[in-house]
Formats: C-alpha cells, sequence, structure tokens
C-alpha cells in the first residue's frame, strides 16, 4: 500500500472577503444624523411633514390626503435605498427586507453587528435606519461625501 500524505488546509477559500466574520468597520454616519444628506434629509423630513401635519394648518380633505401621502413616504425611501443598493426595489417593501439589505450591507462593508442587532433596528428605529442605509450607500457609491 502506499502512503498518500493529505495537505493541511491553512487558509479557507474566500477568507477575508464578503461573508466573514472579520468585521471592524463602522457605520459612517450616526442613526440620527439626518441632516448630514440633503437629500436623504429632505425625504425624512417632508415624510415626517405629511404625516404629523396638525389638523388646524390644512382642511379635513387635505389633511386626510397628506396622511395618506405621508404612510407611503417610508416605503419609497426603501424602494430607493433597496434599489441603490443594487436590488430590486420591491424588497424594501416587504416584511423583513430592509432586515436583510442592512445585514447584507453590514456584511458587505465589514461593519460590525449581529443579525439581531439587524432586525430589531429595523423594526424599532425603522425610518432613521432607512436614512442611514440611504447615506451609507450614498456615501460608498461616492454621491456624496463626508
Amino acid at each position: 500500500m502506499s502512503t498518500m500524505s493529505n495537505p493541511v488546509i491553512t487558509h479557507q477559500p474566500g477568507s477575508g472577503g464578503y461573508g466573514t466574520n472579520v468585521q471592524t468597520g463602522e457605520w459612517s454616519t450616526g442613526l440620527c444624523s439626518c441632516c448630514t444628506d440633503f437629500f436623504v434629509c429632505e425625504c425624512w423630513s417632508n415624510c415626517f411633514k405629511l404625516r404629523f401635519a396638525p389638523a388646524s394648518c390644512v382642511t379635513r380633505s387635505h389633511f386626510v390626503r397628506a396622511g395618506a401621502i405621508g404612510c407611503f413616504c417610508p416605503m419609497i425611501l426603501s424602494c430607493y435605498t433597496a434599489n441603490k443598493y443594487g436590488e430590486n426595489c420591491c424588497l424594501g417593501c416587504l416584511p423583513g427586507g430592509m432586515t436583510a439589505i442592512r445585514t447584507h450591507m453590514r456584511l458587505t462593508y465589514g461593519i460590525q453587528g449581529t443579525i439581531i442587532n439587524d432586525a430589531l433596528m429595523t423594526f424599532f428605529c425603522g425610518i432613521c435606519e432607512t436614512c442611514r442605509m440611504a447615506r451609507e450607500v450614498r456615501i460608498r457609491n461616492g454621491d456624496i461625501s463626508m
């Protein structure tokens, strides 16, 4: 019988790139840094104004229309973010879609965190987290500089 030695693997394929646990980066902006990007700031503030416009400032029918439009603003920003990130814009509107995008974005950019943190941030801080994700994509794509 001949004896063949098996090579010792010291380097796993794909290590050091996407999908590894080597995460040392941080988000480029904070959760509440909405005004660091004028475009995202305007999207967010218009959503906020439309959603919470006081009834005394507008007629009842205008208020109902503005409230309805305000409900769609987070979805529009989510679709924009998904599209800028290279995903189908519908992903931003699906349940768990923004969590999936945040997790993928975090792993791709080497940002520290966990999947449970991704889920909690998109659930409890939805619009602010979507704004931060939109800013991150715009910064990484070179649309804005920080």
